[in-house]
């Protein structure tokens, strides 16, 4: 079985930067596997994905050295295995609140006899290479998503999880889980206490020997992150790159017609 880059990578040492992908084309999987991220995560959950057009996005980012991961919608058996057998070398997993809901998760992502996983392999058979039954456990990747009050207050036994490869913040529902909508939507989180629970979250996955991932809204925020230890660092998604890049030029063009009118060149007619 080809090997998992992101063990790769944080056996260097180092920290990976992934990137998410919510909108349901392959070709736009193909740009992102191009530019250089470590790793791409297919959003299952709020991204506007189906399960058959993921295949064909892990498909296209197969050419690339870019690591596939899923985003599940739910923790639920079937799409949790199905998403392995397409190919993803990773799982990220929502809303895992207590301990024996991380149990649950290891055991839908693992063979026995660590899971349940039931084997087929369809498509992660071919793309990910020979021997994938039984070098699948030690390549695929699992993680639980740390977003509610009740899962900080469950943190240390959900960290404790046997076969748990690490914990991702989800802060914009972290947020409204610890102080309800006191404070706007959103990921890159400034206020004290968010910080201050985010470093729990970090400082609670390494004394248990796992990793720790964070979502982040841009770059800047990302670097932050990496500073602090975080092993995993998400940039905003397809969607909002999309929308900041596109926006941004518009403001730059309507900025510059504003400030000089007279500057604009006159429609002088047919010059052929």
């Amino acid at each position: 079985m080809k090997p998992n880059k992101i063990k790769q990578i944080w056996g260097e040492g180092k920290a990976v930067v992934n990137g998410f992908l919510s909108i349901p084309c392959a070709f736009v999987s193909e740009i992102m596997a191009e530019q250089g991220y470590d790793a791409l995560t297919i959003d299952l959950q709020h991204g506007v994905v189906d399960y058959q057009t993921s295949v064909g996005m892990l498909q296209a980012m197969r050419a690339s050295e870019v690591t596939p991961m899923v985003r599940v919608p739910w923790l639920e058996p079937g799409i949790i295995m199905k998403a392995l057998d397409a190919g993803a070398y990773g799982v990220i997993c929502p809303m895992i609140n207590t301990a024996e809901q991380a149990a649950q998760l290891v055991s839908f992502v693992r063979y026995p006899p660590f899971g349940v996983r039931s084997f087929g392999p369809t498509r992660a058979s071919i793309s990910a290479g020979a021997n994938y039954g039984r070098e699948a456990n030690d390549n695929v990747l699992c993680f639980a998503m740390i977003e509610t009050r009740e899962a900080m207050e469950n943190l240390s036994e959900i960290a404790a999880t046997l076969g748990l490869d690490g914990v991702y913040i989800g802060p914009a529902d972290l947020t409204i889980g610890l102080t309800g909508m006191r404070y706007p939507t959103g990921f890159d989180r400034e206020e004290p206490e968010m910080i201050e629970a985010i470093k729990h979250i970090l400082q609670t996955a390494h004394a248990n020997g796992i990793k720790a991932a964070l979502h982040c809204g841009s770059a800047s925020y990302a670097l932050r992150a990496i500073g602090w230890g975080f092993d995993l660092v998400t940039l905003a998604n397809d969607v909002r790159m999309l929308t900041n890049a596109s926006g941004a030029a518009l403001k730059e063009v309507r900025s510059g017609l504003a400030r000089a009118p007279s500057e604009q060149p006159l429609n002088s007619g047919c010059q052929y």
